[in-house]
């Protein structure tokens, strides 16, 4: 997953410490290296005019390249005591330490150099401004050598752990079955990969109107972005515009756009925010992350479809019942609706209630077989023929048994015990309480529920106190109280759906 950048950020200069009791010492370094640059970066001067001072700066500036080191300071062995506290206790080994003494008898050139790490010694007093450009010079060439060798060490450190986060975080996502799962799992584990706060999975639904610009749909979004109206700005757009049409990644000052396609032609964007910068080592892990999701991706696009198809299916066959069985319009919608309200207030998992949701337009299906005669009959029935009204749960059992699909094998359940009751006095089997299907349990309170509120040609619809006071009463033996209880208690949040789909 290569990007483009913007633009190229420019390298900051290198960092010299000149630790020295001596002002002139100071301002006769900087004047004499003023104009000094290796590799185009200039060089920025720190000043410490004792041990202490320069230690309190070695602790704070983790990036300083090289020390110019006086030894006689406060004491007679300050700089050497800086000297050691540099490489043993604050454990830096990387910064070049140039050791200046205008007294020589009082630091012995070797066993300096050996017992405190000193790459170079010089007597103030040889260094003209040729060999300070010179010592300058190969200390620089040193520091940036081994900061080279360093962050080499560190980029395989942190791409091997980084590759042991990428397969922890792609055995996570393979195992979500929907597409929302999908979307917030995968940008939960890109957030913990980049250790960023704020991101965005974008799907391009495709070009669209005149101009053939490009259309998108925010799949999943986490952190503190945009509310859902203001998140497509006119620069947004034009960012992921530029994206698409240059099919690569592109870091937009603090804004990063991945581009993730797949095989299937559905292209999917990451819009991650608060990014500085995008280091080889993230794209690097982005790119082994992206191949292995963009077949995850494929798969649950392709359920999704398979899902959405069923699901539709389901809903059209629920309309025909409806429809010749004269019930009231939408009633399949509104109990679909009502029994995923009631599953996941329940404390069911989000996937069993999605299945319910789709499975119980179902419910009616039997009815297919029921005759006219006795279907449409306007006044009551009589024995023979409510003894055919009650075929149609063992019908639409056998009309949906034997399936291995999940949402078909809970509408053969639902279809078969929606008309069971909990004190067991139901049909087809007289199963009795936790005999019966939560699936089926949560169906009869949510078709009992719509029954009464709606109008139907048999009876007006009745007032909500009403329906709400019969649910109580018919609690524990028609139905199971546990979910009549939820329903009561999120009675608004299902009235909702009367709304949206009137009868």
């Amino acid at each position: 997953m290569s990007f483009l950048k913007t633009d190229t950020p420019k390298l900051p200069p290198w960092k010299i410490l000149l630790v020295d009791d001596e002002p002139d010492i100071h301002d006769v370094t900087k004047l004499t290296l003023h104009r000094f640059k290796l590799d185009n970066r200039s060089l920025l001067f720190l000043d410490a005019y004792s041990g202490a001072q320069a230690k309190e700066l070695l602790s704070t500036e983790t990036d300083i390249a090289l020390v110019f080191l006086d030894v006689v300071m406060e004491t007679e062995d300050a700089g050497l005591e800086v000297a050691r506290w540099m490489r043993q206790d604050l454990g830096n080994h990387f910064s070049r330490i140039v050791l200046r003494t205008g007294q020589p008898g009082q630091a012995p050139e070797e066993s300096v150099i050996v017992e405190y790490d000193i790459n170079d010694y010089k007597e103030k007093t040889e260094l003209d401004r040729k060999k300070l450009f010179t010592t300058t010079f190969a200390a620089l060439r040193g520091y940036r050598d081994i900061m080279l060798v360093e962050e080499a060490r560190r980029f395989q450190s942190n791409y091997r752990a980084g590759l042991e986060r990428v397969i922890e975080a792609s055995s996570h996502i393979f195992k979500q079955r929907n597409l929302t799962d999908f979307a917030n799992g995968l940008l939960q584990q890109v957030l913990a990969l980049l250790q960023l706060e704020n991101s965005m999975l974008v799907r391009v639904q495709g070009a669209s109107g005149i101009s053939g610009e490009n259309k998108y749909e925010v799949l999943a979004k986490i952190g503190d972005l945009e509310n859902a109206d203001q998140i497509f700005t006119p620069e947004l757009i034009e960012k992921l515009n530029q994206t698409c049409v240059n099919r690569i990644s592109h870091l937009f000052g603090d804004t990063y756009v991945g581009y993730f396609p797949n095989s299937s032609g559905k292209t999917s964007l990451f819009v991650l925010r608060g990014v500085s910068n995008v280091s080889d080592i993230d794209t690097k892990l982005l790119e082994v992350f992206s191949s292995g999701v963009a077949i995850a991706f494929d798969n649950i696009l392709l359920n999704q479809e398979i899902t959405d198809t069923q699901s539709e299916l389901i809903m059209r066959l629920g309309d025909v019942v409806e429809s010749r069985s004269h019930e009231a319009g939408n009633h399949v919608r509104r109990m679909s609706e009502i029994c995923y309200l009631i599953a996941i207030t329940s404390g069911m998992n989000k996937d069993e209630a999605a299945i319910l949701k789709q499975a119980s337009p179902m419910h009616d299906i039997g009815k297919i077989a029921t005759p006219d005669s006795v279907l449409l009959k306007p006044g009551k029935l009589d024995a023979n023929e409510w003894e055919i009204m009650k075929q149609h749960p063992d019908v639409g059992m056998s009309i949906l048994d034997g399936s291995q699909r999940p949402i078909l094998r809970a509408s053969a359940i639902i279809a078969h015990q929606h008309h069971e009751k909990f004190d067991g006095s139901g049909y087809p089997q007289g199963l009795k309480g936790d005999e019966i299907h939560p699936f089926a349990r949560i169906v009869a309170v949510a078709d009992v529920f719509d029954a009464l509120i709606q109008k139907r040609c048999y009876k007006p619809a009745w007032p909500i106190e009403e329906v709400l006071a019969h649910l109580k009463q018919v609690a524990g033996s028609h139905l199971d109280p546990f979910y009549v209880n939820i329903l009561i208690k999120n009675v608004d949040a299902a009235l909702v759906f009367n709304e949206r789909y009137p009868g």
